[in-house]
């Protein structure tokens, strides 16, 4: 039997020269990019595994996401 299935959030910014930058709420410092919105899952997918195999072979807790990020909008005059 394998490790535990665990499902993140990502967070796709778009970046000001094409691409974009991926983050992961859950496991700070997990940042990855990519150039399509496909490549950008399939870096995260590999970036968190990595993070997390990292993190067990520290001896260290492997975070769970309680409740997905939300992103909410606010407008100010500015």
């Amino acid at each position: 039997m394998g490790p535990p299935m665990r499902t993140y959030s990502i967070v796709v910014d778009p970046d000001s020269d094409g691409g974009f930058t991926v983050t992961v709420p859950a496991l700070p410092g997990c940042i990855n990019q990519g150039g399509t919105i496909e490549e950008c899952l399939a870096h995260a997918q590999e970036a968190i595994e990595l993070y997390i195999e990292d993190l067990v072979a520290s001896g260290e807790p492997v975070p769970e996401e309680k409740e997905p990020p939300q992103v909410l909008k606010v407008t100010v005059a500015a």
